[in-house]
């Protein structure tokens, strides 16, 4: 079940296996103008841009715009805790990539983002905008396609470890003669 954080902030945690789980953390961003240090990770409508020279572990080549403070603050935030915006992965038009659009310039915006560890990129296999549902609001859905893979621990149980060879003991001509016989009777 979804458990809230706080007012804008609500997270699940899916069982995947037997010790593994996926985290889903969901932020409500409303549009705030308070000062960087008032603001929470879900208050600022971020924009990351494009250009990807300088941000290039955290995002993909498809970004859409220009980044603004609050997605270089976002961007960092990524790169500290190694981080990747999934949106700018998959090479789409830009309606498909954004969830906004302004009512008057008419320009697409990515102010929504689905957010991964970096290790974990390959397991994300599309994300896009949803055009067509209809949630009574201006905003589209986020979807991504995820494939978890789980790799399963071994059990080493019941095999017992290599038990390990003393050089040393090949210095001396009788251990080294003995140690020739037993070889010699084993491979016979």
């Amino acid at each position: 079940m979804p458990r809230p954080a706080s007012d804008r902030i609500m997270t699940m945690r899916l069982p995947l296996g037997k010790d593994n789980f996926a985290t889903i953390i969901s932020v409500y961003a409303p549009t705030m103008t308070n000062p960087d240090k008032n603001k929470e990770a879900g208050d600022f409508n971020a924009r990351i841009g494009r250009d990807n020279d300088k941000w290039a572990l955290v995002m993909g080549k498809h970004g859409i715009g220009k980044c603004n403070s609050n997605g270089e603050l976002l961007l960092a935030l990524c790169s500290e805790f190694e981080l990747i915006v999934t949106n700018t992965m998959f090479k789409r038009k830009n309606e498909r990539k954004a969830i906004w659009m302004h009512p008057r310039s008419g320009h697409w915006h990515m102010i929504e983002f689905i957010i991964t560890r970096y290790r974990d990129k390959m397991n994300i296999h599309s994300t896009r905008a949803m055009r067509g549902s209809n949630c009574w609001t201006d905003h589209q859905m986020l979807r991504s396609k995820v494939a978890f893979r789980i790799q399963q621990k071994h059990n080493r149980q019941g095999t017992s470890k290599p038990t390990k060879l003393s050089r040393a003991k090949l210095s001396t001509i009788n251990h080294r003669e003995s140690f020739g016989q037993e070889m010699d009777s084993a491979l016979a």
